[in-house]
């Protein structure tokens, strides 16, 4: 379970999940993934067995999973979906019904400190966290969704460790997002240039993803890198799909700042038009275009 700079939405618990983040103005969607126990990446079911004829030891299915583990498993994925809806209360309630179960999963307890890093219980958040790295050393989605807490605890040197140990982790599938969780709290750190080197570097791996797109243009148009930033937030407002007040309000201020006036006009009306009520458009009326 994973998560990846003015406020956090850590909810959406699927392998693969996006949710728009607007980060100290850098647009991200977050990544956060559940692994149950008997997932790739996860660690081992607790189950003994079962043995073949010859006396080696079998695949685990789910026929072999013990009771509790499964009901510690369904529990997980309830909390999750909870998570998701932004329950936290409910949430809570069945990750701690999960962990009754079994408590030797390291993902309940990211999960859990995910749910308390969103109750604003620091001590029980970050509790949680170093409770799931003891159960499973090698889980790099708790490494990941520690750092990003400690990130926005301004804890940078310990989340930046965080990130690169578990970028380090061994047949990890998941580094474009890490890469992009670290960009995003290097930019947040004022540090553009291991920022930009970061989010190239996930751009790289990753060339489809929005999120990457998007954080990437912010952090060169603040370096004043302004072509570069125009090519990849386009590539974004391309896609009507991906089209956001973000990402709208990122291309006005790049084409103000590239002194292109019709641009100005065109993704200003946009922005006015798709997204009135949003804070961007009232940035936007209220002329704000340098912040």
């Amino acid at each position: 379970m994973t998560i990846p700079v003015a406020s956090v939405d850590l909810r959406g618990l699927t392998r693969k999940c996006f949710t728009g983040l607007l980060l100290m103005g850098l647009f991200l969607f977050s990544g956060c993934a559940v692994r149950p126990a008997g997932a790739p990446g996860a660690s081992e079911p607790t189950a003994k067995g079962p043995f073949t004829s010859t006396g080696t030891k079998d695949h685990i299915t789910a026929s072999d999973e013990p009771e509790a583990s499964q009901r510690a498993r369904v529990r997980l994925e309830l909390a999750g979906a909870y998570f998701g809806r932004g329950q936290m209360t409910t949430a809570l309630d069945e990750v701690k019904k999960s962990i009754a179960a079994d408590p030797n999963v390291a993902a309940a307890f990211n999960l859990r400190g995910l749910i308390y890093g969103s109750l604003g219980d620091h001590r029980l958040a970050e509790e949680s966290f170093r409770h799931a790295l003891q159960l499973d050393p090698a889980d790099a989605d708790s490494m990941q969704n520690f750092g990003w807490y400690l990130c926005q605890q301004s804890r940078y040197g310990e989340a930046e460790a965080l990130f690169a140990q578990a970028l380090n982790v061994p047949q990890y599938q998941d580094s474009p997002r890490t890469l992009l969780t670290q960009g995003v709290c290097q930019a947040r750190s004022g540090k553009l240039d291991a920022a930009e080197r970061t989010l190239v570097r996930a751009y790289a791996l990753e060339p489809a993803n929005p999120a990457i797109a998007v954080n990437l243009s912010e952090v060169l148009y603040r370096r004043g890198d302004l072509e570069r930033a125009r090519f990849y937030v386009r590539r974004v407002n391309a896609v009507p799909d991906l089209v956001s007040a973000q990402t709208l309000w990122l291309a006005v201020r790049i084409e103000n700042k590239i002194g292109n006036g019709p641009g100005v006009a065109d993704f200003s009306a946009q922005l006015r038009n798709r997204f009135p009520e949003s804070p961007e458009a009232n940035s936007l009326a209220e002329g704000r275009l340098n912040d």
